[in-house]
């Protein structure tokens, strides 16, 4: 049997664990990453146990506990054991599984729990040879905006390092200030895992780049790899000083990635209408899905 009282929180310390599980067993979605979980621990209180071969991941947002498949070797036992936890000790939709070999190792042992899909957290995956070089006509609009951001700014390029992370900070402030962070709860998480994310920048294996025009810092990003065919874009931001700011940082970002990783993980869309347009205008080659299986019907099952 495994309790819930048996798992600890995820910290820095425990970024060995995770990257030599990761590396036997790479993921495809960016929630089961480890820098997701460290920088969004303060809203997700994201917990975790070593049992034999696996790891086993539970976090807990709005007083809701989810738990995760196991990530080691298929083994129905442990399975079985995650499976029972959930019922036990889960909310109202206690278990979520990420990618499609989750969903079809579950489908197979558990055929008749119904699994939902949780659409606003799909993850949008893209070609990074389609970012970095927007080919024909589905970007021609975004090839317009990108030469008109181009003729208009005068921009350049570098990537994040400890020189630079004290003005990347405060363009982040000054997002956050045009944003209204601190009204609004979603934007303040962010801005606090953005903020984990540079102070243990090199710790967590991270990369970044910022956009400067005139001298002044008006978009940056922050990636990683996800697995070795995979980079994942953890943070995106842009002043709306300069149009096409965004274009511009998206696309620096994949010319950047483009010769080391075939594909490119820009997350999710959380279900914002205008965020969701903006991804899906970009063509995805696919998607990560994400579902869940509900508390009522896992019982009414087993």
């Amino acid at each position: 049997m495994i309790r819930g009282s048996e798992f600890r929180p995820v910290t820095l310390e425990d970024a060995p664990v995770f990257r030599a599980q990761f590396a036997r067993y790479p993921q495809v979605h960016s929630d089961n990453s480890f820098t997701n979980m460290l920088c969004w621990a303060h809203y997700a209180h994201y917990r975790y146990l070593q049992h034999g071969d696996h790891l086993v991941i539970s976090s807990t947002v709005g007083g809701q506990t989810r738990f995760r498949l196991p990530i080691g070797p298929r083994d129905p036992e442990v399975l079985a054991r995650v499976v029972e936890l959930a019922v036990r000790e889960g909310e109202e939709s206690p278990l979520v599984l990420f990618g499609v070999e989750d969903r079809a190792w579950f489908r197979e042992l558990y055929p008749e729990i119904p699994l939902h899909p949780h659409r606003n957290f799909f993850e949008y995956v893209y070609r990074t040879a389609d970012l970095a070089d927007l080919p024909g006509k589905p970007y021609l609009t975004i090839r317009h905006q990108l030469n008109r951001f181009r003729r208009n700014c005068n921009f350049r390029t570098e990537g994040i390092t400890p020189a630079n992370t004290g003005d990347v900070k405060e363009f982040l402030q000054q997002w956050c200030d045009w944003k209204g962070c601190e009204g609004d709860p979603v934007l303040s998480h962010e801005e606090e895992a953005v903020l984990c994310a540079l102070d243990h920048f090199a710790a967590l294996d991270l990369s970044g780049l910022v956009v400067r025009v005139d001298g002044k810092i008006l978009a940056m990003a922050i990636f990683q790899e996800l697995n070795p065919e995979t980079a994942v874009v953890h943070f995106e931001k842009g002043l709306p000083d300069c149009a096409g700011i965004y274009r511009a940082v998206s696309q620096e970002t994949a010319a950047l990635l483009r010769d080391r990783y075939p594909f490119l993980n820009r997350e999710s869309d959380l279900g914002v209408p205008g965020l969701r347009e903006a991804k899906e205008r970009y063509h995805p080659h696919h998607m990560v899905e994400v579902c869940y299986a509900r508390l009522v019907e896992m019982v009414r099952v087993l």
